[in-house]
């Protein structure tokens, strides 16, 4: 009996003790502060009741932060010029901040100042700003006190808009750093990090004067840390990792030390994916790794981004180099298609677990398409197919493409043997997505003849047929994706991404004819 008593003792000890554990481990599970979505519109242009529904359902997952990329699209009041075709009215722009508002999520303007402005400089207006008369991506930080001037009028019209404590100030990829002759001057004398970092703490000073807090992207600032320390401590940085090896720990607690806070960015469109290829497992790796990461790291925030292009341009130029047209060099498919990925990230943020990718897709397959655990399986076959070899545009000339061919075939198969019980509508983009890779690979089929040693000017007559058959199945594509974009994308736009989307084919039918009617 005395046994049973003692040992009973112990027990309701242990029972007691692992409570008080298991409160403190929860107290001491910190969760994201500002958990947040982006939306690019540096391309693909979102009508703004199609805005407010992915407000609606990103409100329903626990996001309370939207960071607006507007660029182009946003309707300055001293600087119009800048405003391109799909422009929001201001009043449009005002009616979205106040719904979000209404919804409990905070919007934070994002105003790139640094690198990635082409949309400015591509205008006379601005022109004398740039580092390079050839290169528009980028101002040069040494005519600071016209870059204060403008921005200083940029974003004050942004913090008179929006009612966020935060303003976004870009600044990553700056790839021209140090590039003019004066720049060269002060890198050579100063240092790079202190090029950077003299002009951002000019932009950050304004910012915190029109009482909100810079956040600014962390990538250069971690590759040239040296002078980070005479920025001011409220800036926040946000670490961007779509990806890739976390290999910049030690940098960042580092500047962590220094007082400076943090804040992740994961992505749900990125660099590879374009037209023809998303890279559905390494996003949904990255949500699992990064996201995890973020939290041990101390980091207060999360952004998940989502990339329409990857902001690098092509011009047409006059002569002087003005810029009378641009474009982007990379499209992904629109934001439309990627509740899955969006779903997956609310996930992450709603469990402090990294999510099991492949157990999350046969999750949301059920819950989403009715499918069975067999079918979910088969839909993880065909999402996470081996397409390694054309994500980069390749195999414009290689052997392997008919064996890739081959690949996206069954893949697609499988789409179209799928059978959702539900959300038909939202099965019908993966399976466009497969259909725009098969024409993809069969032009790029015929491009590899014809740009092989082989190809003469007997032989245009034979893959003038084949293009051809190619432009109808294109045509027919077009008229698939605008059906699935009428009520996110406006016309002029779905126009524009079939036009880009179907230029290599129409190019090259139109050398071939030619070539074919003038051969002997």
């Amino acid at each position: 009996m005395r046994i049973t008593r003692h040992f009973l003792l112990v027990i309701c000890v242990l029972i007691i003790s692992c409570l008080f554990v298991n409160v403190d481990a929860k107290a001491d599970e910190k969760d994201f502060i500002v958990k947040a979505f982006h939306i690019d519109l540096h391309i693909q242009v979102i009508k703004p009741d199609a805005l407010k529904k992915l407000v609606d359902e990103l409100a329903k997952t626990g996001i309370n932060t939207i960071v607006m990329e507007w660029e182009a699209s946003y309707p300055y009041a001293k600087h119009a010029t800048l405003s391109n075709e799909l422009a929001y009215t201001r009043e449009e722009v005002k009616s979205f901040v106040d719904y979000c508002h209404s919804k409990q999520i905070d919007v934070i303007p994002l105003q790139q100042c640094f690198g990635h402005v082409e949309y400015i400089l591509r205008n006379k207006r601005y022109s004398g700003l740039k580092e390079d008369m050839k290169e528009i991506s980028q101002l040069c930080p040494m005519k600071s006190v016209a870059d204060s001037i403008l921005f200083s009028e940029l974003f004050q019209d942004l913090a008179d808009m929006h009612g966020s404590k935060y303003i976004h100030i870009g600044g990553d990829e700056t790839y021209l750093l140090g590039h003019c002759k004066e720049c060269a001057k002060k890198v050579e004398k100063e240092g790079r990090s202190k090029l950077f970092v003299d002009y951002m703490k000019m932009i950050t000073n304004m910012v915190l004067k029109m009482g909100k807090i810079p956040v600014m992207w962390a990538d250069i600032i971690l590759k040239y840390p040296e002078a980070a320390h005479e920025l001011p401590k409220e800036t926040i940085f946000v670490d961007w990792n779509y990806g890739w090896k976390i290999n910049y720990a030690a940098d960042i607690n580092a500047l962590q030390q220094q007082g400076f806070r943090f804040w992740g960015a994961p992505s749900i469109r990125s660099q590879p994916d374009n037209w023809y290829v998303t890279c559905w497992e390494k996003h949904l790796n990255n949500q699992r790794d990064f996201i995890s990461y973020a939290r041990k790291a101390d980091y207060e925030g999360i952004v998940m981004t989502s990339w329409s292009t990857t902001g690098i341009y092509g011009y047409v130029w006059d002569s002087m180099y003005e810029v009378v047209d641009m474009e982007q060099m990379r499209n992904t498919y629109p934001l439309s298609g990627f509740n899955i990925l969006i779903s997956a990230y609310a996930k992450s943020l709603q469990h402090k677990t990294p999510i099991d990718p492949r157990q999350f897709v046969i999750d949301y397959a059920n819950e989403q398409f009715g499918f069975s655990v067999a079918d979910a399986e088969k839909f993880i076959e065909a999402l996470f197919s081996d397409i390694e070899l054309i994500i980069e545009g390749k195999p414009s000339y290689s052997k392997s493409i008919k064996n890739v061919i081959r690949i996206n075939d069954s893949a697609r198969k499988i789409l179209y043997d799928l059978k959702p019980l539900k959300n038909q509508r939202e099965f019908e983009h993966f399976r466009l997505m497969a259909d725009l890779r098969a024409l993809y690979l069969s032009f790029k089929e015929i491009e590899a003849v014809y740009n092989s040693d082989e190809y003469t000017i007997g032989k245009a007559g034979l893959l003038l047929p084949k293009l051809k058959i190619l432009i109808n199945k294109s045509a027919s594509l077009s008229k698939r994706f605008a059906r699935l974009q009428k009520d996110f994308l406006f016309n002029s736009e779905i126009e524009d991404q079939n036009r880009i989307r179907n230029l290599p084919l129409t190019i090259l039918y139109k050398r071939l004819k030619k070539t074919n009617n003038a051969k002997p």
